[in-house]
């Protein structure tokens, strides 16, 4: 994961995402914290991209993140229907131009057919098991994610939503104000 260098900067939340039976659902938290003070609690970290059939969400410093959303877009833009070939391109910019590799956040993007995390590092990541948490919560998150996941009657979109309410209980940077999205 990323390290926080700066104290007084924002980073922590919780991010989810889960593939499961044709549909990939993906949350996000809304607390917003400086330290340990909550500036905000109903912030959208999830947001969709490009005609709306991809979904991204972010873990760190919120204006790090816009900008990667930005350069993320214009990737797109570049290479439409090719998700993965967009964000091996961000990758690569990420971690080579100057500017951009000062950023610290990390990133979840899905669409209908692949699941993906980028970081600072010019990591590309699928994960094998079609779930991805990222975040101070991250780790919460993905472990309630994949024992739920076991259940065979749970949806994507329940699966985030119970994982993320217990994410909450237990991460002092994450709420209970979700947002979800899914495809």
């Amino acid at each position: 994961m990323f390290e926080h260098n700066n104290p007084k900067q924002m980073y922590a939340t919780t991010i989810l995402s889960v593939r499961r039976n044709n549909q990939v659902a993906i949350a996000g938290d809304g607390q917003v914290s400086l330290g340990n003070t909550i500036l905000k609690s109903n912030a959208k970290k999830i947001r969709k991209l490009g005609d709306g059939s991809i979904i991204g969400g972010f873990a760190g410093a919120t204006a790090d993140a816009f900008t990667l959303f930005e350069r993320l877009e214009s990737k797109l833009e570049q290479y439409p229907n090719q998700l993965m070939r967009a964000c091996v391109e961000l990758a690569k910019d990420w971690r080579t131009d100057k500017y951009l590799r000062r950023l610290e956040a990390m990133m979840i993007v899905v669409d209908k057919n692949i699941s993906l995390v980028l970081t600072g590092n010019g990591d590309v990541l699928e994960p094998e098991d079609g779930i991805i948490g990222i975040g101070s919560g991250g780790n919460y998150a993905l472990s309630a994610a994949r024992a739920l996941a076991s259940v065979d009657n749970f949806s994507a979109k329940e699966i985030v939503e119970r994982s993320m309410i217990i994410a909450s209980q237990l991460c002092v940077f994450t709420n209970n104000n979700i947002i979800i999205e899914t495809l």
